[in-house]
């Protein structure tokens, strides 16, 4: 929603009207205005409960993943493979 100022019209037959209009921020130029505003006015992005959920799900699969990296069988694999790239005379 954008932001707007009401300011008082010029009065008409002594009656004083107020228009609404639009405001702008003296410290930036005039064709940013447009663009920060749909930016300040979207819902983009994630908020802080997004970002603690995915960090816990990221330590979670990290501790999945060393699980299973560190486990028996992927350490007897990997270096089953390590010694017969090394034992092969190319």
């Amino acid at each position: 929603m954008p932001m707007t100022l009401n300011v008082p019209a010029a009065p008409m037959r002594n009656e004083t009207t107020t228009v609404r209009r639009s405001y702008h921020p003296p410290c930036l130029p005039r064709h940013l205005v447009p663009r920060l505003r749909r930016m300040w006015a979207s819902d983009d992005g994630m908020t802080t409960a997004e970002y603690a959920i995915g960090t816990v799900a990221a330590a979670a699969f990290a501790a999945v993943l060393y699980s299973v990296v560190t486990g028996d069988s992927v350490v007897g694999g990997l270096t089953s493979l390590i010694e017969r790239a090394l034992s092969s005379g190319v």
